[in-house]
């Protein structure tokens, strides 16, 4: 689970900015986090704020962050990180970004950061509380680096032949170092960014193809009949359709192999023999039908979903139905998380989210910085009307026209 980030010189963000998923000491919505010792860690989180404010910046910057992690023993000396700084300044322009993520994975805590630019690795750290306790597993700046005694000799000779542009807990782990394998295994496996869920179909299909054992098809009828589709059934079928029926052009063909399998599905509706196909449902269906594999993958295998524009094409029903299954402890017994932005303001009711929950990103216009906050942070009630409250720009993170048109009228 993550405890929360913080980052600067990141795109947008110039200062240092932190997200955090500790609860405050409010007692609203149990279900709605996990307790870990005495600290109280959210199970979801939504991001509000205009356009072009720092949103999707920040799911950039944290899909670059866990690319570079998980590539980084393929990466030649040469290589350039995927790492832009903030470009409207100078001196940030030609300075190191820095980030670092407090996280828990198999019950223990874990604290990792790093400054870098597109050509190297300046600083580099992980630590662990095994026992509640700070203990190093390492600690690099510039050439030099910092181990556990015991475990020196091991690690050096690991160091000594880590280029500058890779991150030393990708190379301890591929040495078979046992205490980064955890931390390693939380980028890798366990912690992911989506930017479309419209792009999920293909690898959606064959999972449920692949279901040999029916629990993907019966949790995906299960969440299908909440989300209320009128869908009682469905299928999934693979065909095997020769090259040459493809038309593809020459240069192409020796790339393609002999048969390309392709995938369709169909589903059949309440009081009705007849199957539709999939490109007969709508939108919302479609892109909810290819995120469900994902979804039950996160709830059975305590993974973070960040998910950029969750609204897209989606009812707001489905999307509260969506936070409603992370926040449900029956369903969602691993404590996976899901970390989203948009511009659905019918979730700013506190209904299905506390105020600490919901964040806000924020541009300054003069100067081209993105600011990141929490609804946590403003002196409300918990009777207020946070949806008009935003619209009406008390929390800021929304755009301001210079006309006299309001969508909200203040009494």
């Amino acid at each position: 689970m993550i405890i929360e980030f913080t980052l600067s010189n990141f795109l947008s963000y110039k200062n240092e900015v932190t997200f955090s998923m500790l609860g405050s000491a409010s007692e609203e919505h149990k279900d709605n986090y996990v307790m870990f010792g005495e600290k109280k860690i959210l199970k979801t989180a939504a991001i509000y704020g205009a356009n072009a404010s720092g949103k999707s910046n920040l799911f950039k910057i944290l899909t670059n962050i866990i690319m570079m992690i998980r590539r980084s023993n393929i990466m030649n000396s040469d290589t350039k990180l995927p790492i832009i700084p903030f470009k409207l300044d100078k001196k940030s322009a030609k300075s190191p970004s820095e980030f670092e993520i407090k996280f828990i994975t198999n019950g223990i805590r874990y604290v990792y950061g790093f400054k870098a630019d597109e050509n190297q690795i300046f600083e580099e750290y992980l630590y662990y509380y095994p026992n509640g306790k700070e203990s190093l597993i390492f600690d690099r700046k510039n050439n030099g680096y910092s181990f556990k005694r015991e475990d020196e000799s091991f690690l050096k000779p690991i160091a000594s032949k880590t280029p500058s542009n890779r991150f030393f807990i990708a190379s301890a782990t591929y040495w078979n170092y046992e205490r980064a394998k955890d931390a390693f295994n939380f980028f890798e496996n366990i912690f992911n960014t989506m930017s479309d869920l419209s792009k999920l179909q293909d690898d959606s299909f064959v999972k449920y193809y692949n279901d040999k054992s029916g629990k993907l098809k019966e949790f995906a009828l299960q969440y299908l009949a909440k989300a209320d589709l009128n869908i009682v059934g469905f299928e999934v079928n693979r065909i095997l359709v020769p090259r040459e029926l493809l038309n593809l052009p020459d240069f192409m063909k020796n790339d393609v192999p002999d048969q390309i399998e392709m995938y369709g599905a169909r589903f059949k509706h309440k009081n009705s023999d007849e199957y539709l196909d999939f490109e007969e449902e709508s939108m919302g269906t479609k892109i909810l039908f290819d995120f469900i594999p994902y979804l039950m993958n996160a709830v059975n295998n305590e993974s973070i979903l960040m998910i950029d524009e969750l609204d897209r094409s989606l009812h707001p029903y489905l999307i509260e139905l969506i936070i409603k299954i992370f926040n449900d402890k029956e369903i969602n017994k691993s404590n996976a998380q899901l970390l989203f932005n948009t511009h659905d303001t019918n979730l700013l009711n506190l209904n299905s989210l506390r105020k600490d929950q919901i964040w806000f990103t924020e541009k300054d216009n003069d100067t081209g910085i993105s600011n990141l906050y929490s609804l946590g942070d403003f002196a409300i009630k918990n009777t207020e009307n946070i949806e008009r409250g935003y619209l009406l720009g008390r929390y800021g993170a929304i755009p301001f026209i210079n006309n006299d048109i309001s969508l909200w009228k203040e009494e």
